[in-house]
């Protein structure tokens, strides 16, 4: 941006920094949803797994554990930042 230009466009400036706040919760709130997904995904291959014989329970219960603690993990910091952000 010129020097000209960066002048004439400084009224804007409070414009184009909210439009990028909300650019960032927007980006942040589908990292958590892909996140919150992905886990869900993964848990039903799990599943799968498991009902087809591929996986014993032992092993199917300690992963889907993991996995729960992940997803549980994910939605307390969801709440945490929406809390947090007045929402």
């Amino acid at each position: 941006m010129g020097l000209i230009t960066g002048i004439l466009t400084l009224p804007l400036a409070p414009v184009r920094g909210v439009a990028w706040i909300g650019e960032q919760v927007a980006e942040e709130a589908d990292r958590a949803l892909d996140d919150d997904a992905r886990i869900r995904r993964e848990l039903g291959r799990l599943a799968l797994e498991h009902e087809l014989g591929n996986i014993d329970t032992e092993e199917f219960e300690r992963r889907e554990d993991a996995l729960l603690e992940e997803l549980q993990l994910v939605q307390e910091h969801r709440r945490e930042e929406v809390t947090e952000g007045g929402w």
